[in-house]
């Protein structure tokens, strides 16, 4: 199978599975877990935060973090088609008591501006309206198609919003693609921003783990909700191992995914129906509009899988996303059976 549902579906390198087999562990609950240790020192060491800590699943340190910047009644402004807000089990509801406040890009690029986030704000005011108790920007922007943030922009929201008294957090779950595409270091791309959430087991390759990061107090207390959110692992060590051998290897060859995500949104604008500018994949995934060619997202990658191309539909439109077990040559057989999945002869 060529699997370009997700960066989440990449295996263990060799590397990856040495490193697990061979952790040094203790009980990370106690704090003992030398090598999850090594991992959330190592992490906040490259983006440049008092600490971090490791986390079983991206969705819980967005989660931790929503807790602890908001409390009950407030709301969280974020782009309308965030992950946190459309695809976390509306966790922020149940969890901390808050409710989005999704705004629309303008440009349908998924990177929001101030003048774009200001309006929903609200501080002061009306008592009977909910007040904003967190802004949350998405860096890359999974739905919007793996758009990017600079760190121009996110320091100007993060200035604006702290003038306002709001804390910023930003899922950064493929932060290191949004780097990779910028040429900014993901230090300073997180730099403005209270807290950080990134995945390992994304296009990192880990099996297992995302990291949180922020202020030592904000991770002190992260700790106390990550375990009250069932996620004190134990052992967590032999995870943390494939998390430190991602974190330190697979970030300095992300820009190959990228030229294969690049080739296959070049490939795929030229069948006829399908709608997508190539210029607009800078990082792994690849969003494109199948309404035109008379056949449903979901159809197309039925035909698809049954010639061992996996890809995901999202409405009238169909996600690739390219990672290290996605070679150059797969990228032109699912061009190839794309054609003839949307009846194309050329």
């Amino acid at each position: 199978m060529i699997d370009l549902r997700s960066d989440t579906v990449t295996k263990p390198t060799e590397a990856m599975r040495r490193a697990m087999a061979e952790a040094e562990v203790g009980d990370d609950v106690y704090g003992e877990d030398p090598t999850v240790n090594r991992l959330q020192e190592r992490a906040a060491e490259i983006f440049e935060k008092e600490a971090a800590i490791f986390v079983p699943t991206g969705s819980m340190g967005n989660q931790i973090a929503v807790k602890l910047h908001t409390r009950p009644g407030t709301e969280v402004v974020i782009e309308e088609r965030g992950h946190i807000f459309n695809f976390e089990m509306a966790a922020m509801a149940a969890v901390s008591g808050t409710l989005a406040r999704p705004v629309h890009s303008r440009d349908g690029t998924g990177i929001l501006n101030w003048d774009e986030i200001e309006p929903a704000i609200h501080v002061g005011g009306a008592y009977y309206v909910a007040p904003t108790g967190l802004v949350a920007l998405e860096n890359s922007h999974n739905l919007a198609g793996g758009t990017v943030y600079r760190s121009a922009r996110i320091e100007e929201i993060c200035h604006r919003a702290h003038a306002m008294g709001l804390p910023v957090h930003l899922d950064g779950a493929r932060i290191f693609n949004a780097s990779a595409a910028v040429n900014e270091s993901v230090a300073a791309l997180a730099r403005p921003a209270d807290s950080v959430m990134f995945c390992l087991s994304k296009a990192l390759g880990a099996p297992v783990g995302s990291m949180l990061l922020g202020s030592r107090e904000f991770i002190d207390e992260a700790r106390r909700w990550r375990k009250v959110l069932g996620g004190g692992m134990r052992q967590a060590g032999v995870l943390a191992a494939a998390g430190l051998v991602a974190l330190e290897e697979t970030p300095k060859r992300l820009h190959e995914d990228h030229a294969n995500a690049r080739r296959l949104a070049e490939g795929l604008a030229e069948i006829p129906g399908i709608k997508i500018d190539p210029e607009q994949v800078v990082t792994n995934i690849v969003l494109f509009d199948v309404s035109e060619t008379g056949i449903t997202a979901d159809e197309i990658c039925a035909r698809l899988k049954e010639q061992k191309v996996l890809a995901s539909g999202f409405g009238s439109s169909i996600r690739m996303v390219t990672h290290y077990d996605v070679t150059s040559a797969d990228i032109e057989v699912a061009l190839r059976e794309m054609r003839k999945a949307v009846g194309s002869r050329q």
